[in-house]
């Protein structure tokens, strides 16, 4: 995207004052930074990737969303099997890693949408352990 796309794009309103420290002012002084992506995530395009995210499949498309936050606004998602095992949904971190810009409700609601979807298709949740090789794929004598 040119720098002078991004003028043109909106930006995210700044959060009521004490509901969310995600120090949106360091990115405003310079938007041309790729750092300052993560701002022309506005509500309403928060309400479509929660949307998107609510129309996941499979593990490819989850990862597909992933890598489109990344690329398109910086915003790295995560999602880890804990250290104990892995019985239900709540047995993975869904988590958007911290970043100057994105806002406290952003990092609750989107892995919470996630969370949502692997609940309501367990087959991802299957594809992701055994991405994470907890199912024992590649475990010799698994075939």
């Amino acid at each position: 995207m040119s720098q002078a796309a991004l003028f043109q794009q909106p930006i995210r309103k700044e959060c009521p004052p004490g509901a969310c420290k995600c120090e949106r002012e360091q990115l405003l002084d310079d938007l041309h930074a790729p750092a300052a992506r993560v701002l022309m995530l506005t509500r309403d395009e928060e309400k479509r990737l929660i949307e998107r995210i609510g129309r996941i499949d499979t593990f490819d498309d989850l990862q597909r969303v992933g890598m489109l936050m990344q690329r398109n606004l910086g915003i790295v998602l995560q999602i880890v099997p804990v250290a104990r095992e892995v019985r239900t949904v709540r047995g993975l971190q869904i988590r958007l890693l911290d970043q100057p810009g994105l806002c406290h409700k952003t990092r609750q609601t989107v892995p919470a949408a996630i969370r949502k979807r692997l609940e309501e298709i367990p087959t991802i949740v299957y594809a992701l352990l055994d991405a994470h090789d907890l199912l024992g794929s590649a475990a010799p004598g698994a075939e």
